[in-house]
């Protein structure tokens, strides 16, 4: 297969270089050879993976020098209360960790997306949201909607430029949807980064990035994973299947097997039995994750892009613009 590129990958921590580098000895092979340092923690159910990407780190995986914070809840739903409010409590710890050293006396904050398309309005409808909480985090803060480039025939990075020469913030937050390249991780996941952001660049339509270097001013991106691609659903799919398939092999006739009540749902760890699919599925066994993702890329190439969103999308954009504007009010006000 040719090294086809479909689209620019927006979480960090599903690029290549990251994906291939899972061991604590790769990583810090990826560390010392390509600037890219990666640690991985949890604070109770929230995993917390930080990478920084240094100069030389930037060229390697085209991902701007900086630090980025991803942070995942692999159970998460919309309707976890004690969930929502533990991931809350993460991210707030984030943006003081990412800011300890600066002066948030005067903020721009932004909502990025299309207010009329559900799974990106996640920015928007936070921006809503924040113009109802106390008076407090509006003294402090600008608050404001561009809409798309589509709605305005401007460039969204135009309106925060002006914006940010009127009012000279000390910082910018903007405020995003994000495409994901796994289907596990819709709606369960935060990407906080301090490079700032490229409106539309992963579905394929990058607009002009809000940055330190755009703006003048430090810019932190707050980006949720609402979107993931359909090659992505088929390449899940089809992993999903020779894990399921090999677990029922390793099961065999045991009691357990025999005793289950439920579908059986194949974990992470579950290991893909290669010598016995080999003779139903072929060769095709032996791929990787990533070989079969590309394939179905290759594939697709010509056909018009399908972007797949949770059928739940409403009740998690209602659970994610409550915990984002009360992050927004509770790390600002206590500033």
């Amino acid at each position: 297969m040719e090294n086809f590129k479909w689209s620019t990958v927006d979480l960090v921590d599903e690029t290549t270089a990251f994906i291939n580098h899972k061991t604590e000895e790769e990583r810090e092979t990826l560390r010392e050879s390509n600037g890219i340092d990666i640690k991985e923690t949890w604070e109770n159910i929230v995993k917390v993976t930080e990478v920084i990407v240094s100069q030389k780190g930037e060229e390697h995986i085209g991902k701007k020098e900086g630090t980025y914070v991803t942070l995942s809840v692999p159970t998460l739903d919309p309707y976890d209360q004690e969930g929502l409010e533990m991931f809350e409590e993460s991210i707030i710890r984030t943006l003081q960790k990412l800011h300890k050293k600066e002066s948030l006396e005067k903020v721009l904050i932004i909502g990025l997306g299309n207010r009329t398309i559900t799974p990106d309005a996640v920015g928007p409808m936070t921006i809503e949201q924040l113009q109802n909480q106390d008076e407090l985090i509006q003294d402090r803060c600008m608050i404001y909607a561009p809409g798309v480039t589509a709605q305005t025939g401007y460039e969204t990075s135009e309106f925060v430029k002006a914006l940010a020469d009127r009012i000279k913030p000390s910082l910018i937050i903007a405020i995003d949807a994000l495409a994901t390249n796994s289907s596990e991780r819709l709606c369960k996941t935060v990407q906080i980064t301090n490079t700032g952001i490229q409106p539309g660049a992963g579905v394929g339509n990058a607009r002009k990035e809000i940055s330190l270097e755009t703006m003048g001013c430090p810019v932190t991106a707050i980006g949720l994973p609402t979107v993931v691609d359909g090659p992505v659903l088929i390449t899940d799919a089809i992993e999903t299947m020779f894990k399921y398939i090999s677990a029922q092999i390793s099961e065999g006739k045991s009691p357990s097997k025999a005793l289950s009540v439920s579908a059986y749902t194949p974990n992470e760890d579950t290991k893909i039995q290669t010598e016995a699919l080999m003779p139903i599925f072929g060769d095709w066994v032996k791929w990787d994750k990533e070989e079969r993702l590309q394939l179905f890329q290759e594939v697709l190439t010509g056909q018009q892009r399908l972007f797949v969103t949770p059928k739940n999308i409403d009740d998690w954009l209602s659970a994610y613009i409550n915990m984002l504007s009360s992050v927004c009010t509770r790390w600002i006000s206590n500033a």
